[in-house]
């Protein structure tokens, strides 16, 4: 069937000056006990608003329609390939007892000249049944991996606008499909992703019936030593059996830059039980700066699933980017 194909790009899926200094943050904290939340309705949504991002006068409906639509994190992930840069690729597979059975770890160097990018590996170590005789990945996991980090060959002539790139898989079949369903999930969490058996608009979190389900909320926090906005989406506790049987995103975390609201970092929690495939997935997307550019720094990914006439795979993997230079 085709269910474990398009299951797994799903199962697959995986991402940033503190003003004041500690006794700012403890002020922020005071204040956000101190007073009731306030509550406001954007698109038939009820937004629960922390009193400090009431108190910051924040315009709540343009926030909510421009995380709807945002292309920063999107283009972010871009620019990757417009640059030369290093990564540290960690991939690793467990078995039942939870003990590594296959890993890959590895160092590769994009380089990018005259509108063609290409990738050198200057180390790597592969352990266990990573690959089979052939070469080729024996896990789902590392395949899809080496088909969103690694470059074959040299690729030249791509369009890197994001206006030109609609998300979304027309025409696209087997692994293309597979990596565009990923991408949609990183980079529209919420909207519906076609071709995902037995799930259908349970992934569209941002339209009701489903939204009903689902507690957001904006608050503002400190992240990695700066002042940001969260958006959080997260699954009501108050759920009735029925109900959290069609949760599929248990809860979408996003930081945005309080300056210009680009996307500093997101975590994704996913699971799903349909029977004839299971899945369990967290993913963390990091972003950080070089000169006017938003890159991502870190990505991890922590997966636990199966499906019918596959064995279960269990696995992490770590994508890190540094040394990034035009």
């Amino acid at each position: 069937m085709r269910l474990p194909v398009t299951c797994f790009s799903f199962c697959l899926p995986a991402i940033i000056a503190l003003l004041g200094f500690l006794p700012a943050v403890a002020q922020v904290d005071t204040l956000v006990k101190a007073k009731p939340d306030s509550v406001i309705f954007v698109d038939q949504k009820a937004i629960t608003l922390k009193e400090v991002v009431v108190r910051n006068n924040m315009d709540v409906p343009s926030f909510i329609r421009r995380i709807q639509v945002d292309t920063s994190f999107y283009r972010a992930f871009k620019n990757l390939r417009e640059l030369n840069y290093t990564a540290l690729n960690d991939i690793t597979m467990f078995g039942k007892d939870g003990a590594p059975i296959a890993g890959l770890h590895s160092r590769t160097r994009q380089l990018y000249a005259n509108g063609c990018r290409s990738m050198e590996t200057s180390e790597e170590n592969i352990t266990g049944n990573m690959r089979d005789e052939n070469g080729n990945w024996n896990y789902y996991t590392a395949e899809m991996y080496a088909g969103l980090f690694f470059t074959k060959g040299r690729v030249c002539g791509e369009d890197n606008s994001v206006k030109a790139e609609e998300l979304n898989t027309r025409g696209k079949r087997g692994l293309e499909k597979h990596k565009e369903q990923l991408k949609m999930l990183f980079f529209n969490p919420g909207r519906n992703i076609p071709g995902i058996p037995f799930i259908g608009d349970k992934i569209n979190i941002y339209e009701p019936p489903q939204s009903d389900l689902y507690d957001f909320d904006i608050d503002m926090t400190s992240y990695q030593g700066q002042n940001v906005y969260t958006f959080r989406i997260q699954a009501r506790p108050d759920l009735s059996r029925a109900q959290k049987n069609d949760i599929v995103i248990n809860s979408v975390i996003t930081y945005f830059d309080l300056h210009d609201m680009k996307i500093l970092a997101r975590t994704y929690d996913l699971s799903y039980d349909a029977g004839v495939y299971d899945f369990n997935v967290q993913m963390d997307v990091e972003m950080f700066r070089v000169g006017e550019l938003l890159l991502p720094k870190l990505i991890r990914y922590s997966g636990n699933w199966k499906v019918a006439l596959k064995k279960r795979e269990k696995g992490i993997f770590t994508a890190t980017i540094f040394d990034v230079s035009q």
